[in-house]
């Protein structure tokens, strides 16, 4: 993959810095014609989970509006892994034709009206080819794609902690310098670049629909509706239908919560642990059952990048930047804001760094980890001779887990 991390380049000229408003650079954003196949490739960690989740809230609101989300879930993940030829996430279900072709079918069934479709995993497409095909097969002429983009400073430490929640055993220093310093830039996680190149990105995309039909949105993180907004402009909504809704399940792990995981993956690497058993004890028991019931506290200690490695994004920003203005595609936001490089809060290293106590985790997070797995060995198959259940562990109540969880270990003991 070629992925020139290092080459550093003249910065292109900075706006002033704003909050984001459904504004193009000639004026205020036009609603996409009626019928459009509106699809949103992401890529990860730029407000996907956000807009997913207000979209599916709004989902029997969209119609008399002239609009339709044409999935089932808030997000159809295993829909675009099977288009893009993707992997599942460790131990999960495995995409396969069926559910691209299922999704293919909500789509036709909305006829002449508008539609959005929207996943961050469209972003793995791998080739030319592949992109083609998915636009081909959503709509042809129809489709009106949108990239949405955050600085890849803010980028790499949530992109590091998902990798880790996904079985990533490196640190976050070692990973960024392999991101980074060592070429090919490849590993340990190849898909990082493939995501978050993102003037290839877009010029892969154009390639399938043309510069006319792209809308690149440049995400702001202090307007925290600003995205909603944009959305609402480009589908010709009435403003504020889209709402963000709180989704724990989604936020960022500390370092402490990252680290813990991180060494736990180690020793589950270590011992040949089967991958069923990862995905359904730890990333959707542990893991799940820890951020939906532990809020970060304000002295936790969140993933600090050190400066070398921000400053080196804040030049391939620049250079995306750069490239992208040049592509002809439409550009919502500020995008100088994706070169930007922003205040050090702490240093990473020296005497002001925190010291090893302060990132260790406390005690009432270990022990919800620890029961969220033990509730996930009580409550969902392991041995795949039923199939699992819908429900997951963290929609279930602690009174329920614990009555199934006492009643297979009563049913185990009188076994033996």
């Amino acid at each position: 993959m070629e992925t020139d991390c290092t080459r550093s380049e003249a910065p292109v000229a900075k706006a002033p810095l704003g909050p984001m408003s459904p504004m193009s650079p000639t004026g205020p954003l036009a609603a996409l014609p009626a019928g459009t196949r509106l699809l949103h490739i992401g890529p990860h960690k730029t407000g996907t989970t956000a807009i997913q989740g207000a979209l599916f809230a709004a989902k029997h609101k969209l119609p008399e509006h002239g609009v339709e989300f044409p999935a089932t879930s808030r997000h159809p993940m295993e829909a675009a892994l099977a288009a893009c030829a993707r992997p599942a996430m460790i131990g999960d279900t495995v995409p396969t034709e069926k559910h691209w072709t299922r999704l293919l079918k909500q789509v036709e069934a909305t006829g002449s009206r508008a539609s959005v479709i929207s996943s961050e995993f469209f972003a793995d497409a791998p080739d030319d080819e592949s992109v083609a095909r998915i636009v081909e097969q959503l709509g042809g002429d129809r489709v009106h794609v949108l990239v949405t983009l955050r600085p890849l400073a803010r980028i790499m430490p949530s992109q590091w902690q998902q990798y880790v929640q996904n079985g990533l055993r490196m640190g976050y220093e070692e990973w960024l310098d392999h991101m980074l310093r060592k070429a090919p830039y490849e590993k340990p996680n190849p898909s990082f670049w493939r995501r978050h190149r993102h003037d290839r990105l877009v010029e892969r995309w154009i390639r399938a629909v043309g510069a006319d039909r792209i809308t690149v949105v440049v995400v702001d993180d202090r307007d925290h509706d600003g995205l909603m907004r944009t959305f609402e402009a480009l589908l010709g909504l009435p403003e504020n239908l889209l709402r963000s809704a709180p989704d724990a399940a989604n936020r960022s792990l500390t370092l402490a919560e990252t680290e813990m995981l991180r060494k736990l993956n180690v020793e589950f690497r270590g011992n040949g642990l089967p991958d069923e058993l990862y995905s359904k004890l730890v990333r959707n028991g542990a893991v799940m059952h820890m951020k939906n019931t532990c809020s970060p506290a304000a002295d936790d200690v969140k993933i600090s990048t050190p400066d070398w490695a921000v400053e080196a994004a804040g030049r391939i920003g620049a250079e995306m930047v750069e490239r992208i203005g040049t592509m002809g595609v439409r550009v919502v936001g500020d995008p100088s804001l994706l070169s930007a490089v922003p205040e050090r809060r702490q240093p990473a290293t020296g005497p002001a760094a925190p010291a090893a106590a302060e990132v260790r985790i406390a005690p009432e997070v270990a022990a919800q980890a620890l029961y969220g797995a033990l509730a996930a060995a009580a409550a969902v198959p392991i041995g795949h001779t039923v199939e699992a259940k819908t429900r997951t562990v963290h929609q279930t109540s602690s009174k329920e887990l614990v009555r199934v969880l006492g009643h297979r270990c009563l049913k185990k003991l009188r076994r033996r």
